[in-house]
């Protein structure tokens, strides 16, 4: 029976080392935009875009963008799909001018940004992030890319990622353990040893 209340007191931490651990990989990210200081520019190329690098991350509520450029000289501009697609600067959902910006993605769907420098839109300076949400993440986890966003040069969202993967793991190991707990407070030591391998509760 010590031996049965040790292994009790050892899984129970466990459980809560691994509550701690999913609670650590499905926080909110920060993604800084580019990837780099300085990336809020005008793309040197196609293959340069901001909306590449979109491309590659999966973005969901709550995470965090950020933007790193020089606010004297550029600014950057939520606004509408139209405005995205026709770069037009003079009625922005939001403008942004502190070198610093940080936008919550606070909703899911598609988010719309453009340079406020005169001509820099035209030229390729513009982003496109699609957010989703937990059960749209849900849906496409392991499915091919569904399709871009109904506007030339929006990013699909990425497939899945290791830390998605990962994720995921934490959330079995978690499930299992909280099967574990609920025989410890509601069953009793033998149900507790049929549901367990009987070689974990040796000495």
């Amino acid at each position: 029976m010590a031996s049965f209340s040790s292994n009790v007191l050892f899984y129970s931490s466990l459980v809560a080392v691994l509550f701690l651990l999913m609670l650590n990989f499905t926080e909110a990210r920060e993604y800084l935009v580019g990837g780099k200081t300085d990336s809020w520019k005008i793309p040197s190329s196609e293959s340069d875009s901001l909306n590449r690098w979109a491309e590659k991350s999966r973005f969901l509520v709550g995470d965090l963008l950020v933007w790193k450029y020089d606010g004297k000289q550029d600014s950057v501009l939520e606004v509408s799909k139209r405005d995205y697609v026709t770069c037009n600067t003079t009625s922005p959902i939001a403008v942004h001018n502190d070198g610093n910006t940080k936008i919550v993605l606070d909703h899911s769907g598609a988010y719309y940004f453009i340079s406020g420098a005169k001509g820099h839109c035209e030229q390729g300076q513009k982003l496109i992030v699609v957010t989703l949400s937990d059960k749209n993440m849900r849906r496409f986890t392991g499915a091919p890319s569904p399709s871009p966003v109904d506007i030339e040069g929006a990013p699909a969202p990425a497939p899945t990622s290791d830390d998605d993967i990962l994720r995921a793991s934490f959330v079995v190991a978690f499930g299992v353990s909280v099967g574990f707990c609920h025989l410890i407070l509601f069953g009793n030591e033998r149900e507790m040893m049929l549901w367990w391998p009987s070689w974990s509760l040796n000495p």
